[in-house]
């Protein structure tokens, strides 16, 4: 049995790795300087929670076959500096998935949005006809256990490929070490200012991505986004890459509901909003590229009710719903308050977002934002101004923020508690909200206020 050690061992996609090496019958052992729940009870369900929180060099010994450290850990981490003295085998996270997907049919999904619901959708598919694959997606799924799995089985993998740093002594984007069979961009949308200080730097990113497609592999891509469009059609160096634009599939609303249309068939959703049902069609693709049928893809794309926090439904009664999505880019703002109007036109719509990510509390960033949640009829921009001191970013005023926003009917609120009260003030009636966030709002119990509005 292999032994492997996780330096930072807590974070969302860390831990569900060193579970998946559990299940695959790894001795695994790891350690962080904080864990907090999901993971500490997911750890310890399988016995392998530390002990101890906190850094140990005295951990790392030579029995320890592969060493993977996270972004959080540090390039000065005590453990590590062990590790590298003692000529151990350190990966990244995604130098190891690589690693043990190497001889697989790897597809990865790419983009500054969507990559987490595609990647959700070709998993509930290929599940859905029993076939055997392995997976990495970054957030929890219905039927799913663990976001990871790593098998000897399975010919194909399916990856989540996003393009922030892979590891504290390794710089590069993690997507750009999958080295794809079947690459996928959903979409461009500058992202990660503090890494890439230009949008030119950030698209160069998926440029490089493309390149690292295998030999007489295949590039998915959606044509509706500009940025993508270019790089699908001038990457023309590698005339061996296989090119396969999407878009928008043949659809129509009725009492709510989004029906595609399919060489004559109608299937409705679960999903809605153009955004999702680009996504839907990119899915499509790749799952035609493993060898399904385009009326076997909707048959089992019917029943898929999306990944978490993807437009994912709190409450709902016959006159209102709430909504939670991953939203915080200005593009993913405009798209998800969009799809929300028009699937309930005759609804008020109240969008609250959350400036919570280092690029959208950079003044330099806000004005990306203009006119992003110009399709609510109320729109509410929260930050905490602690949370700038914390990412010792320069503070910005509410005044700042509602400029950039640009329309009249933003309000923007720094403090908890006024935003509650706030959405407890509106009539609920014929209406709908939507709360958007890579964060939670510092902590707001979205089911419990969903029910209160409800009432």
């Amino acid at each position: 049995m292999k032994r492997a050690h996780f330096i930072a061992i807590g974070g969302s996609a860390m831990h569900n790795l060193a579970i998946a090496l559990c299940q695959k019958g790894y001795v695994v052992s790891g350690s962080d300087d904080e864990i907090v729940e999901p993971s500490k009870s997911r750890l310890a369900k399988w016995g392998i929670l530390p002990e101890n929180i906190g850094w140990d060099e005295s951990r790392i010994t030579l029995d320890i076959d592969e060493v993977i450290v996270g972004m959080h850990a540090g390039a000065d981490n005590p453990e590590l500096l062990k590790a590298q003295e003692l000529g151990l085998r350190i990966f990244s996270y995604p130098e190891y998935i690589y690693e043990q997907t190497k001889d697989k049919i790897r597809v990865v999904i790419g983009g500054s949005h969507g990559k987490t619901s595609i990647t959700a959708m070709i998993l509930h598919v290929l599940k859905h006809h029993h076939m055997d694959y392995d997976y990495m997606v970054g957030a929890q799924l219905e039927g799913f256990d663990c976001m990871v799995k790593l098998s000897t089985s399975a010919k194909i993998a399916v990856l989540e490929g996003d393009e922030y740093l892979s590891s504290p002594i390794d710089r590069r984007p993690k997507f750009h070490l999958y080295h794809p069979t079947i690459a996928l961009i959903s979409g461009i949308a500058w992202d990660h200012i503090n890494v890439f200080p230009t949008f030119d730097m950030y698209v160069e990113q998926f440029k490089i991505f493309v390149d690292k497609i295998e030999p007489n592999g295949s590039l998915i891509y959606c044509e509706g986004d500009a940025e993508v469009r270019k790089i699908g059609e001038q990457q023309i160096e590698r005339k061996d890459v296989k090119r396969l634009p999407y878009y928008l599939p043949k659809f129509r609303i009725e009492d709510g509901v989004t029906i595609v249309e399919h060489q004559g068939k109608d299937y409705p959703l679960e999903i809605f909003g153009e955004h999702n049902l680009q996504n839907l069609e990119g899915a499509r693709l790749v799952c035609q590229e493993l060898g399904v049928a385009g009326d076997d893809f909707y048959s089992a794309i019917q029943t898929f009710k999306g990944a978490s926090k993807r437009l994912e439904c709190v409450v709902k009664n016959n006159v209102f719903a709430m909504f939670k999505d991953f939203a915080h880019s200005p593009s993913k703002l405009k798209a998800t308050t969009k799809a929300v109007k028009e699937q309930f036109p005759n609804r008020k719509l109240v969008a609250c977002m959350e400036l919570h990510t280092f690029s959208s509390l950079n003044k330099d960033f806000l004005d990306q934002y203009t006119d992003a949640m110009e399709n609510a009829d109320l729109a509410i921009v929260y930050y905490n101004e602690h949370t700038l001191a914390h990412k010792k970013l320069a503070y910005i005023t509410p005044e700042e923020v509602k400029n950039a926003f640009g329309k009249g009917n933003v309000v923007v609120l720094t403090d908890k508690e006024e935003l509650i009260n706030l959405l407890a003030e509106q009539q609920w009636e014929a209406a709908n909200l939507l709360m958007m966030s890579s964060g939670t709002f510092d902590g707001i119990d979205f089911l419990a206020l969903g029910n209160q509005l409800v009432g």
